[in-house]
């Protein structure tokens, strides 16, 4: 896995920059970046009518910027370089995907606000649009990640996440748990019992945890095979990553197979859609 070189933290000017800019600093004091950037969009067009005469001998911009640079020194306390954008886009997923394209960013921040309504709609906007990786922080973040858990179906588009396993090892001390959540597939139940299938499944669940781990040298990983039951996969994997105490879940963007599926769009997309006990690292 190439390093994670540039950092993007996406501000709002809310309560949730101060969760945003310590978890940034914290991941910037062990991966060292070689820039961290702040970015910012101005909606000048949803405030200046109805506030067009008080504002009218306000700098806004210069308000804003200041506001914003006060913030950063106060939360981010990282040795590292910075660079703070203030824009004023109509569209402020377009705004952040061009700053991603435009400075090569490894690693998006955004904050997990979905607890306010309409407040994750860029957020799934950025998870589709954007080709960095994305980190979804929820409030009041433990700054650790002693605990990494990854979900994985075995596809091949999820071994990128065990790239990253071994890059927070290396530079987190991380201690990494795989976690494999399977349904039993309903094309067959008219046809076979279902607790007799069970076996079945899990030990080919088993014997393809295995060779897949060898695949991506984490043949120590601890594992756990959960089926999902009357749960989706995506709220197996946190309950197990909850219970497991998990300081990070780690999910691929997409992938798939015949007992589960991790395709934007389902389990990573409603993994997004939720209001997380801990932050939720998609690997693109």
């Amino acid at each position: 896995m190439k390093p994670i070189k540039k950092l993007l933290v996406a501000l709002d000017l809310s309560e949730m920059d101060n969760d945003l800019l310590r978890y940034a600093a914290f991941l910037a004091s062990h991966l060292h970046p070689e820039l961290v950037v702040f970015v910012h969009n101005i909606k000048k067009y949803e405030i200046s009518e109805l506030f067009k005469d008080q504002l009218a001998d306000i700098d806004l911009d210069q308000v804003i910027s200041e506001e914003l640079d006060e913030k950063v020194a106060r939360n981010f306390k990282a040795d590292v370089p910075t660079e703070v954008l203030i824009s004023e886009d109509p569209y402020t997923e377009a705004l952040i995907n061009y700053v991603v394209q435009r400075y090569t960013i490894d690693l998006l921040l955004i904050g997990n606000k979905n607890n306010h309504v309409g407040s994750g709609i860029i957020a799934d906007k950025l998870l589709r649009m954007v080709k960095c990786q994305i980190l979804l922080v929820p409030e009041n973040p433990v700054l650790s990640m002693d605990r990494v858990w990854l979900g994985t179906d075995f596809s091949a588009a999820s071994r990128k996440s065990f790239l990253l396993a071994r890059y927070l090892q290396l530079h987190m001390e991380s201690e990494i748990s795989v976690i494999h959540v399977y349904n039993v597939p309903i094309q067959f139940s008219p046809y076979l019992d279902k607790e007799e299938m069970i076996p079945r499944i899990e030990k080919h669940i088993g014997e393809k945890f295995r060779k897949f781990l060898v695949k991506v040298s984490m043949e120590d990983a601890p594992t756990r095979v959960v089926r999902g039951r009357n749960t989706s996969v995506a709220q197996k994997l946190v309950e197990e990553a909850r219970r497991g105490k998990a300081d990070v879940l780690v999910v691929a963007d997409k992938g798939g197979n015949i007992f589960s599926s991790l395709l934007v769009g389902s389990v990573t997309d409603e993994l997004f859609r939720s209001v997380l006990p801990f932050p939720l690292w998609v690997v693109k």
